[in-house]
């Protein structure tokens, strides 16, 4: 530890501790303050609670975070940062902890002497998480001795109490989430391991790891990971781009200060066609931009144009460069650390700060200049990219005029095998792209023609992963999904914008088979929609459907089972654990439900189950879509071994 730390480890008391506004509100308004109160804000307790952990990391204090889901779904998280602090707030007349833990915005974070930069959003914290939280303990390891308190619904249970003396410091909290608050009360590893592998990336040296107490091993130990990078952003890009094939070895990987401001981007390129770049802010992942990725893409496209001219490899060629021309095939992540974000647009992820623009402008300039020097045949094959992006966006706009040339919106633009539906108030319009023209025929008897329309899609459609874009939109299927749903594809110089104005429904719904076919459909359907209509799953417009599995009849008694749970539950019930005294027909495809079944337990909207896809970590998702729909076998075996533990893979 450095004398500037010691002096700064030895100064975080109360006197650190700033309070802003008090906790009323959080439990009458809970979504206002974590997004919502389903599975996203169940997740977002933990975040809060992680965020403090990294803020004593950022500050050079801490280097080691152990996240366990309990077998109740309750959260410990553990750290060996300093410790909060636990003397009385003079003014408050309280312990400093019970003021982080009780008022809303109250920390260290606040004061610019004790975190210089600090992640979390909205800066909530440990109070809000408390406030929403039937139990929350808080064990504090300081100055030799360990101290506790307990709370309820953010309420004191007890006092701060010294239970023993101790070699270690850090702080642990553990809580239950309110079930009378949360309409979601189980906790997903798959989601938390996801933001905790980004964090290790995004903070290269600090250990993060998670522990799932539910799911013991046949060893008896529990399910867990370790998260950590040496490398940081370089392995988050190397991370990302696993499954790609690469257009050149090297990651660049720019570490520097520019006036002021902290700048880490690493990037590189692979043979697709899809640019990938991910924005962070104090680990914030800026999902809308903003002032940072603005400064990125400016250097990029300025100092590639500048080496293409140089070397006069643009001499002969006869297509205008555009921006987008020089992001086909890029992967990047960009991360800054400010101190005092300001935050803008419609989720409020976008970064407004403008100083940030010549920051990372400087320095992703001057870096990439060099590196193009000192590296002549990777910067040749980075520019032949970009000319042979060129050329095929040209071809894509041809194509993109003929997918465009008759309007949607009057009949005769329409696909032949569309049903529509006799509404045209998108709100409350939905529409199934349905597997095959089998259940196609099935769902169009069975809907209600003024709301549901139906487009039957004949087979597999195109893998985009692999395809050239004009490829892409030369594809009649996926023309038939464009022109059903009224999107457009931009102009000519923003020609990767999906114009959303419009779109006829709010509702996309994916109901393919409950089989392994039926499944490989649906990825092929999600990965379009990721590549070629992200605007559409950040809305939160596309769902998928969920038939069930079975029907279990005994007697005059039937019910429908989407799960092997359902279905066993349903034997111990009215067979007394015996399965063969149950009737189940087992349904593997849609087509063996006439059109009253698939209407009651698939597309009623009063009985139906949809499930909402949603982008909660875009990098973790393009890692995936490129491992599942990409040409390396091995780790696409590799994830659906792994994943075939934890769900249920029709065989």
């Amino acid at each position: 530890m450095t004398e500037k730390q010691k002096i700064a480890s030895e100064s975080y008391s109360a006197q650190n501790i700033q309070v802003l506004e008090g906790l009323e509100a959080v439990r009458k308004r809970p979504a206002m303050y974590i997004g919502d109160i389903s599975e996203k804000g169940l997740h977002h307790l933990v975040y809060e609670v992680v965020d403090n952990s990294i803020d004593e990391a950022l500050a050079g204090f801490c280097n080691d975070i152990k996240v366990t889901i309990h077998e109740d779904n309750s959260i410990s998280v553990k750290d060996n940062g300093r410790g909060i602090p636990v003397d009385i707030m003079e003014k408050e007349k309280k312990s400093a902890l019970e003021v982080v833990l009780t008022v809303l915005h109250a920390g260290g974070k606040f004061d610019k002497g004790t975190y210089k930069v600090s992640g979390g959003l909205h800066g909530v914290g440990v109070s809000c998480v408390n406030a929403l939280s039937t139990f929350l303990k808080a064990e504090v390891h300081k100055q030799g001795f360990i101290y506790t308190q307990e709370y309820s619904c953010g309420k004191p249970l007890t006092g701060v109490e010294k239970q023993g003396a101790t070699n270690d410091s850090g702080t642990i909290i553990s809580f239950k989430p309110d079930d009378t608050i949360f309409t979601v009360t189980e906790y997903k590893y798959d989601t938390l391991a996801s933001r905790l592998r980004e964090l290790a990336f995004l903070n290269a040296g600090v250990t993060l790891s998670l522990t799932d107490e539910r799911q013991k091993k046949e060893d008896g130990t529990y399910r867990s990971d370790v998260f950590y990078s040496e490398k940081g952003l370089e392995e988050f890009v190397r991370y990302i781009d696993a499954s790609k094939e690469a257009l050149i070895d090297d990651v660049i990987h720019i570490v520097t200060e520019k006036q002021g401001t902290p700048v880490e981007v690493a990037m590189t390129y692979n043979t697709s066609y899809n640019e990938n770049v991910y924005s962070y802010v104090n680990n914030i992942h800026t999902i809308e931009g903003g002032t940072h990725l603005t400064g990125f893409r400016r250097a990029l496209s300025r100092t590639l144009k500048k080496y293409a001219d140089d070397t006069k490899m643009l001499e002969k060629v006869k297509i205008e460069i555009s921006g987008d021309d020089f992001r086909e095939g890029l992967t990047a992540v960009v991360s800054i650390k400010v101190a005092e974000p300001q935050f803008e647009g419609q989720t409020k992820t976008k970064l407004g700060n403008n100083e940030v623009i010549g920051a990372v402008d400087q320095a992703v300039g001057e870096a990439l200049g060099h590196y193009l020097e000192e590296h002549p045949k990777e910067a040749k094959t980075i520019v032949e990219k970009v000319i042979l992006a060129a050329t095929a966006r040209a071809a894509a706009r041809k194509a993109r005029e003929m997918v465009q040339r008759k309007s949607p919106l009057t009949g005769g633009g329409l696909p032949g095998k569309l049903a529509d539906c006799s509404s045209k108030d998108a709100e409350s319009c939905e529409i199934f792209l349905v597997e095959g023209d089998s259940a196609g025929g099935t769902a169009k008897q069975g809907r209600d023609r003024m709301f549901q329309a139906i487009l039957p899609l004949r087979g597999k459609i195109l893998n985009v992963e692999k395809a050239m874009p004009h490829k892409v939109l030369e594809s009649d299927e996926i023309k038939n999904i464009y022109t059903a749903l009224g999107v457009t594809i931009g102009t000519e110089e923003d020609s990767k914008e999906l114009n959303l104005e419009k779109l006829r429904y709010h509702k996309v719904v994916i109901m393919t088979d409950a089989d392994v076919d039926g499944s490989h459909i649906a990825t092929l359907i999600l990965t379009f929609f990721f590549r070629h209509m992200k605007a559409l799953l950040e809305k939160g417009y596309v769902y998928i459907a969920t038939p069930p599995l079975y029907l279990c009849k005994k007697g005059k008694v039937e019910e429908y089972c989407w799960d092997d749970r359902q279905r066993r539950a349903f034997i111990d019930k009215y067979g007394d654990g015996d399965e063969n005294s149950i009737h189940t027909q087992r349904y593997k495809g849609l087509g063996e439900m006439n059109a009253i079944q698939l209407w009651d337990t698939t597309m009623n909207p009063d009985h139906r189950t949809l499930r909402q896809v949603t982008i909660e970590n875009a990098a973790e998702a393009d890692h995936i879509f490129s491992m599942l729909m990409g040409e390396d076998v091995a780790p696409r075996r590799e994830f659906i071994e792994e994943n075939a533990t934890y769900a249920n893979i029709d065989a």
